[in-house]
């Protein structure tokens, strides 16, 4: 029976992730629905079905918008084909690409100008990497896993660098890093880290609760990547770990033997999922309290092309 339960600190919205919800939700007000948004605009099932209620519309293609919408580019950022493509069916586009996706995006147009070879380390068909091999395609190759390093083919071995998705394991990518400086000795690392604070923070906070706890629960969707890196990071320190929508997919199985109970939420897993779990523990008599291994405050400016017509509109 689960007697204690740890809500784990820090969870849930990043600044990407809660600027990026934002901007839907603005973007409906100053221009009425529908509003169309490429891809989904943060990987959480709960968050898309609430903004499809108030009227966006989410589409995998430019193709599926009728000329002269509104379109709002998804968090995981998109490859500058998709821009162009935007452009010519004369769309009003807001670009709510995270920030920190932006940054790799730049990164990685700089190292082509210095003539580099790009090797990025990623998960194949994920949107955020998707975005990013479409600028330079060119010259960039993805990998996947330390298995696959063995397999590349570089022009220059002398000449290389790699970038990183920002939602990755710390773990894994650190020994896909190693690999790559095994084959590659000479291969540069971006200037600063890719992978993002909220990625790094929320790994962090379930490798000290895992110390603590019998089994944690992470609040995300099944295709959040960062969610799932969560779920994978407290298993392979042994502690029992399911991801989960809502309190409804709760199994009754999962608590047989355990004590102490850790909950956290994957970047883009709204809070209130959160409390409705450890609201019905403690309705059973646990004791729920909070476990903050870390403080955030991290906020982002709303895109430029956002504000504009609010500022128009006033």
């Amino acid at each position: 029976m689960i007697e204690r339960v740890l809500l784990i600190g820090p969870r849930g919205f990043c600044a990407g992730v809660d600027r990026a919800i934002n901007t839907v939700e603005e973007s409906l007000k100053v221009f009425g629905a529908p509003v169309y948004v490429k891809h989904e605009i943060v990987h959480n099932k709960i968050v898309c079905d609430a903004l499809r209620d108030k009227g966006a519309i989410f589409v995998e293609e430019v193709s599926e918008i009728p000329e002269s919408s509104i379109c709002v580019f998804s968090a995981h950022g998109i490859a500058p084909a998709v821009r162009e493509q935007a452009k010519a069916k004369n769309l009003y586009t807001i670009d709510a690409t995270c920030p920190l996706v932006t940054k790799i995006h730049i990164e990685l147009n700089r190292f082509a100008r210095e003539g580099k070879e790009i090797i990025y380390i990623g998960h194949r068909g994920h949107p955020e990497a998707i975005g990013v091999m479409g600028v330079r395609p060119d010259i960039t190759q993805l990998v996947d896993n330390p298995g696959e390093v063995e397999h590349l083919q570089v022009k220059n071995p002398d000449n290389l660098v790699y970038l990183t998705q920002t939602t990755l394991s710390i773990d894994e990518c650190m020994a896909t890093i190693s690999a790559l400086k095994k084959r590659f000795p000479k291969i540069s690392s971006p200037p600063s880290e890719d992978i993002c604070y909220a990625t790094t923070n929320r790994q962090t906070a379930i490798k000290s609760a895992a110390k603590k706890c019998d089994i944690i629960l992470v609040v995300g969707s099944k295709n959040s990547s960062n969610s799932n890196r969560l779920v994978e990071t407290s298993k392979k320190l042994g502690v029992d770990s399911y991801l989960l929508d809502t309190a409804e997919e709760l199994k009754e199985e999962w608590f047989e033997g355990k004590k102490c109970l850790g909950i956290s939420a994957g970047a883009s897993a709204p809070e209130h999922i959160v409390m409705e779990i450890a609201d019905s523990f403690k309705q059973r008599g646990a004791k729920v309290e909070n476990y903050i291994v870390l403080d955030e405050h991290m906020k982002f400016m709303m895109p430029r092309e956002l504000t504009i017509k609010q500022e128009a509109a006033k």
